[in-house]
């Protein structure tokens, strides 16, 4: 028995993705979460633009985003980051690098831009190990239900930088006609989605999940606006329910 122990890697989970308890299909969520004591509420409010109003939001994301800034917060993260593209996937042991640097105007410096009543939230994809996404990656072949901008986006993309089709691809709207309405345009920061050179992930030290960052430029104040963000790939299937493949959350801006 002690000769096989030695032989099962502690970073390799027994159960993986059908067999495991979190399955195939990823879920998606969201940050700054609100304050823990209202656990149940996926509302992010504050008034104006005033420091004292935004700083629980703007700390929240500050703790958050952290390990992504200090590598040695990360057990493993340092002298293994890999500068990744998409023509350039990390070598065995290593792990791609997060440029946090690519999400302004969404960094501490500028208050994530909540002074400006135009806020900065973080999207996540959580882990699932080994799994693959398979892209949506031909303009020709999308989704019905896929929102006409980001169809449009692939296509553009298409176009100019093919190389980056491989990407899980990111959505954000309002979940009504009036929320669609109000919420605006919205900017994702450093490209649309999360790029497929962070896949499969295998549990290396030091790896990090790719973020990206919404930045909702000019929300309709003084109204609540329901969004629903949705992660894109041919095997992501869509559940408000189970809380898979999106995330839903309101923004109220006094």
């Amino acid at each position: 028995m002690w000769a096989f122990l030695q032989t099962l890697d502690p970073r390799i989970p027994k159960w993986t993705l059908d067999g495991s308890l979190i399955g195939t299909n990823p879920g998606l969520g969201f940050r700054p979460l609100p304050p823990t004591e209202n656990v149940e509420s996926t509302l992010i409010w504050y008034k104006g633009t005033h420091h004292d109003n935004y700083k629980q939001w703007t700390d929240s994301l500050d703790e958050f985003l952290a390990v992504y800034k200090v590598p040695g917060l990360t057990p493993g993260r340092g002298q293994n980051i890999y500068n990744c593209d998409y023509n350039q996937p990390p070598p065995k042991g290593q792990v791609c690098d997060v440029d946090i640097k690519a999400w302004s105007p969404c960094t501490k410096e500028n208050n994530y831009s909540y002074h400006k009543s135009s806020p900065c939230v973080f999207l996540k994809l959580n882990k699932i190990y080994d799994w693959i996404p398979e892209y949506y990656n031909d303009s020709s072949n999308l989704p019905n239900e896929m929102p006409r901008n980001l169809k449009t986006y692939i296509g553009e993309m298409e176009k100019t930088q093919m190389h980056k089709m491989n990407t899980i691809w990111v959505s954000c709207e309002g979940e009504n006609p009036a929320d669609q309405e109000n919420v605006g345009p919205v900017d994702y920061l450093p490209i649309r989605g999360f790029p497929g050179y962070f896949y499969p992930y295998q549990n290396s030290e030091g790896y990090l999940s790719p973020l990206v960052a919404v930045h909702f430029q000019r929300p309709k104040r003084g109204i609540i606006i329901n969004i629903e963000c949705k992660a894109w790939a041919r095997n992501i299937i869509h559940d408000r329910k189970e809380r898979v493949g999106s995330v839903h959350f309101e923004l109220l801006i006094d």
